[in-house]
């Protein structure tokens, strides 16, 4: 079977309040979803899965309105920082040098890898039994950057559980079969019409 795992759009921002901040999509961030839609809908998939938070449900919804499915909430898609109350798009938060310095050291803390490591086993034992659940099918996994990475950094056996900064909207293939998972792609944008450049880059 073959998995389409993409992360969701472009949500507005939110500087704390009552937790857990869970943003919907700004005005840009559903352009998106529509154009992830337009693209790849026509090359079809057999069901819908997204996390239960506003913004990948929201980026799920065009995708699965285009595919004539429902949409199928998985509460282990969460984002590994879900219980947050605040979010900043990376975008945002790259801008502030300071908040972008302590944002990095935290996520790169000896500690912070150790919680994912554990987040990565229930993302890892979720999807796979997604693929299990649907065999010879393709089927969207609607979800969010950390769960992207968690996931993959197990299939090509990384020891680290972030490697790459997903696009909004991007999409990353795989594989699944009875006894392996083999990655196909990374990161496709194709939907968005320009090259996107991550924003942890330069």
């Amino acid at each position: 079977m073959e998995l389409w795992l993409i992360r969701h759009a472009l949500p507005i921002r939110i500087d704390g309040g009552d937790a857990p901040a869970d943003p919907g999509l700004a005005e840009e961030g559903l352009e998106q979803a529509r154009q992830l839609a337009d693209w790849w809908a026509p090359h079809g998939a057999d069901i819908v899965y997204a996390s239960p938070m506003r913004r990948a449900q929201e980026t799920a919804l065009p995708l699965a309105a285009a595919l004539g499915v429902d949409i199928t909430t998985v509460p282990d898609l969460k984002e590994f920082d879900s219980h947050l109350s605040t979010y900043i798009p990376i975008e945002e938060l790259r801008a502030d040098p300071v908040a972008w310095q302590a944002a990095v050291e935290e996520w790169l803390s000896p500690e912070a890898e150790e919680q994912r490591q554990a987040f990565r086993a229930g993302v890892v034992a979720a999807i796979d039994q997604i693929a299990t659940d649907h065999p010879g099918e393709r089927v969207a996994v609607v979800c969010h950057g950390g769960v992207i990475n968690a996931y993959l950094s197990s299939v090509i056996s990384l020891p680290g559980t972030m490697f790459f900064e997903p696009a909004y909207t991007s999409v990353s293939r795989v594989i699944s079969g009875a006894t392996h998972r083999q990655l196909v792609s990374l990161n496709e944008t194709p939907h968005l019409g320009r090259l996107v450049v991550p924003a942890t880059a330069g």
